[in-house]
């Protein structure tokens, strides 16, 4: 296609390239809007932290009648701008854009460039002068350009076109620039490999660092733009609906996660959205290039064909769609190394759950930087290992949900009221976007767990018990009841899946017991067929009787193929593993399985790499990332990633019949059903008691901060006091600011259902900061002082009405020495400990009274795992 800008080639390949990981592109209502009465503003609005603007859009032709242009309003919303962390998702909407046409189901990097009209999300380094029209800038800050804006590969930064051919030197914006490379200045680099049969548009690359990188090659690009790169690109060329409207979930990145890029708390950056609406054009030829409306079906998928360049994304940077651009301004949270750039003194270390994690993200800054306070350091652990580091005093406190063992003088102050969910990412049939929710059931959760839908036709057909099970969950008549609507034609191995954890969890407790406590679940666990339309459902044999509940969920299947129905597996040969945990290929955090679903991306272990040369052979790996259209997966998450990372999640039935949502009001109903125990110990919240509730969230706990009242030194309990007493006040008044509390919680507050969790918060850090032991029993007489028979007037043994009893009798009622002390332990914020190898390792070192010393190694063995990266969070 001579003249044509875009390598046709190349885009048509990248069509191919649908199954890559994509996100949510629903559409908004409303109708197109036009230039009537439209006139440019940015700024904030006053609901929330949310950020609105209006760009006047206007499209220039020239033909021999003369010149003509088309009008558009568009109006953009997000909603939320500021405070940001790493990976965040800030929702953005938009109306009155061009609809797009040759839609791609995957819109991220490169793979979005087939479509005309789409709205391009990317995010720049520095502020926009739009956003200041008396054209001063704030002192020091750097000005957006395109050359400090991100993708992922070069192909979006550079393209050719035969000599005077590039649509961008018909661009009137750019008074028809014609010269023969554009973009760069001074010499092309070696590795740009241009030649004098073509024009060029080339977009540089400027590096936080202050390095220039041409964007010409793959060699040409910062190390950070890389296809293999575990995380997907966060720039996007998202749809614009038949309606004009549209909606996406952008990812943020900070310089954690890309340091050329360089985003943080002291360097601005901003989503600049761009609707492309076409190149201006003033050539009197009707049939220029510029001149183009597009030849893609509006509102369809391409099918391989490639856009018009005149309304294609790959020249988002041409003047014309630039102007265009609507700045966001970003804001972003100090980062997790801001307690030890501050020096805050030696960190106090907590461990315990991961349902404090997106809390603990934003209180941690508001100790180590505060004076009168100390250095905080909160470190994930399932909840057993976590008290026992606490009791053996290499840890200050423990956060967990349930009673540890042997827990005489330990109190629990009620610190989080918050809880787990079911996030899925599923889609409506035809394209038609996503499902913004479901419900599930206790019977649903225990099919999924105990993998007893066989995924594929090959397990179903040789796999004992699985040939009349419905091969995924979508296909389930005990499903598409509850969800009507949704494909019933497809199946696939991570829709027959539950994507959760390996690791002890007192959340798989919760889980477990939610699906313990109903009748029908516990029925097909021991074996009851369910039959139902084509189906007659039984449980996977490996899990017939399994009792409930659990605290991590077991791999019980060992079932292999006889005879493999793929080369992959046939590579195997004698090493070949069990084929049902491979699909349900558990991860070692919830935090791991919400970025799985942040990237659509199963963690199903049956994909296959490799060509199965001698010099290359077969590997079993994880599935490719599913494309928009396309998804249907489901993962157990905690209520506070569900909110950072912009995740759907389902409601769970409460009573039977009663599906409640993962929200305040629901999280409020569970907690009014909570009961004080005695001895400042952890409510007694149950399943039981829910399944009475047709309000209660199921999914509803709280996080406990569990210390010791005696034996504590006294520094480290007034830490712990004052943690309490902070964490319990202003830590509960909800915001996205450091020390405030982050959505996902419900705030723990002096009145109503959480008074008395309040309350208790409040005796205990009374008692901790005490540190007063109960008195000592009396001593028995002695034989010879003492009468024949025992006496009657020898006191019982007493206890102080607010410290902690055992739940048993105890012969230890000495109280520790009073010289024991906690390890400050120089360790972040890590992963739960994973693997059974780690958690012998872990009671080896109780044993030993040295774990606390390889804290820091131990919350590093999971930074890597399933493909997916362990992102620091935490000093």
């Amino acid at each position: 296609m001579t003249g044509r800008t875009v390598r046709t080639g190349r885009l048509l390949a990248l069509v191919a390239v649908l199954s890559f990981a994509c996100a949510v592109i629903v559409a908004l209502p409303g109708q197109s809007a036009t230039a009537a009465g439209c006139s440019t503003s940015y700024g904030g609005t006053t609901k929330g932290d949310s950020w609105s603007a209006t760009e006047a859009l206007q499209r220039s032709f020239y033909d021999s009648a003369g010149p003509t242009a088309t009008h558009n309003c568009f109006r953009l919303t997000v909603d939320k701008h500021t405070d940001l962390q790493d990976h965040e998702r800030i929702t953005v909407n938009w109306a009155g854009a061009h609809v797009t046409g040759g839609r791609s189901l995957n819109p991220y990097g490169e793979s979005g460039l087939p479509q005309e009209y789409p709205v391009v999300l990317m995010e720049c380094r520095g502020v926009d002068p739009k956003d200041y029209p008396s054209g001063h800038l704030p002192r020091g800050a750097e000005a957006v350009s395109p050359q400090t804006c991100w993708t992922n590969t070069y192909f979006q930064r550079t393209s050719s076109a035969d000599p005077g051919h590039g649509i961008w030197e018909q661009d009137a914006a750019s008074h028809d620039d014609t010269d023969h490379i554009q973009g760069l200045t001074g010499a092309v680099p070696g590795t740009c490999n241009v030649n004098s049969q073509f024009d060029y548009l080339i977009t540089p690359f400027l590096a936080a660092n202050g390095k220039s990188y041409a964007g010409c090659s793959s060699q040409a690009m910062p190390p950070e733009a890389t296809v293999s790169s575990v995380s997907i690109p966060n720039e996007v060329y998202a749809f614009t609906n038949t309606n004009g409207a549209g909606t996406f979930p952008f990812e943020v990145r900070t310089a954690l996660e890309n340091r050329s890029l360089g985003c943080s708390s002291t360097v601005p950056c901003t989503l600049e959205v761009i609707p492309v609406d076409g190149i201006d054009c003033d050539n009197p030829d009707a049939t220029a290039a510029c001149n183009e409306t597009g030849a893609l079906p509006p509102g369809q998928v391409n099918t391989g064909q490639a856009p018009q360049d005149a309304v294609a994304p790959a020249f988002w940077a041409s003047a014309s769609n630039w102007d265009r651009r609507v700045p966001v301004p970003l804001g972003f949270s100090q980062p997790p190394s801001v307690c030890t750039v501050a020096k805050a003194g030696q960190p106090v270390p907590f461990y315990g759950s991961e349902l404090l994690d997106q809390a603990a993200l934003q209180w941690i800054p508001a100790y180590c930087l505060n004076k009168s306070r100390f250095n905080w350091q909160d470190n994930v652990m399932p909840d057993d290992a976590a008290f026992g580091l606490m009791q053996g005093g290499s840890a200050a406190a423990a956060e967990v949900s349930a009673r540890g063992a042997g827990d005489t003088g330990i109190g629990y102050a009620p610190t989080a009221a918050t809880g787990w969910a079911i996030a899925f990412d599923i889609d409506k049939p035809g394209n038609a976007g996503q499902q913004l929710s479901i419900k599930l059931d206790p019977l649903l959760l225990a099919k999924l767990l105990t993998e007893s839908y066989p995924g594929s036709t090959a397990v179903a057909a040789n796999h004992p018990g699985f040939s009349d099970n419905p091969l995924s969950l979508n296909l389930d008549p005990d499903f598409y009841r509850l969800n009507p609507g949704l494909d019933l034609t497809h199946w696939s191995e991570a829709a027959a899946t539950l994507l959760a954890t390996s690791t002890t969890s007192t959340v798989m407790t919760e889980l477990t017991s939610y699906i313990a406590a109903d009748p029908k679940a516990m029925a097909f666990l021991d074996g009851k067929p369910e039959h139902d339309g084509p189906y007659t459902m039984r449980v996977n044999p490996a899990y017939r009787h399994i009792k409930l509940p659990v605290d991590s969920w077991p791999q019980l299947d060992t079932w292999q193929f006889k005879a493999a129905p793929n080369s992959c597996l046939k590579a195997q040969g004698s090493s070949m593993p069990p084929y049902m945990p491979l699909v349900a290929n558990p991860t070692t955090s919830m935090q791991l399985v919400a970025q799985a679903l942040l990237y659509n991306w199963p963690n199903v272990g049956t994909g296959c790499t490799g060509t199965g040369s001698k010099s290359d052979p077969y590997q079993l790996g994880r599935v490719a990332p599913q494309g928009v259209g396309n998804r249907f997966m489901l993962g157990v998450v905690t209520l506070g990633d569900a909110e950072r990372y912009g995740l759907t999640t389902a409601r769970l039935q409460a009573s039977p019949g009663h599906f409640v949502g993962a929200d305040a009001a629901g999280i409020k109903a569970a907690l009014s059903l909570a009961k004080p125990t005695s001895g400042q110990r952890p409510f007694d919240l149950t399943q039981t008691a829910i399944r009475t509730s047709k309000t209660a969230y199921p999914g509803s706990m709280v996080v406990y901060t569990a210390a010791k009242t005696y034996g504590l030194p006294a520094g480290t309990a007034g830490d712990v006091a004052q943690f309490i007493r902070v964490s319990t006040t202003e830590g509960q008044v909800p915001g996205r600011g450091n020390g405030q509390l982050a959505a996902g919680y419900v705030p723990i507050v002096s009145s109503g259902v959480t008074k008395a969790l309040y309350d208790q918060a409040q005796h205990v850090a009374t008692a901790v900061g005490a540190q007063k032991a109960p008195p000592a029993p009396p001593q028995p007489p002695t034989q010879a002082s003492s009468p024949a028979s025992p006496s009657n007037d020898v006191p019982p043994a007493t206890t102080p009405s607010d410290a902690p009893t055992a739940p048993e009798p105890s012969t230890d009622n000495a109280p520790p020495p009073e010289k024991s002390s906690v390890t400050d332990a120089p360790v972040l914020r890590t992963a739960a400990v994973s693997s059974q190898t780690s958690a012998g390792l872990l009671i080896a070192l109780l044993g030993t009274g040295v774990l606390a010393s390889l804290g820091a190694l131990a919350g590093r063995t999971a930074l890597w795992r399933k493909g997916l990266r362990w992102l620091p969070r935490r000093p």
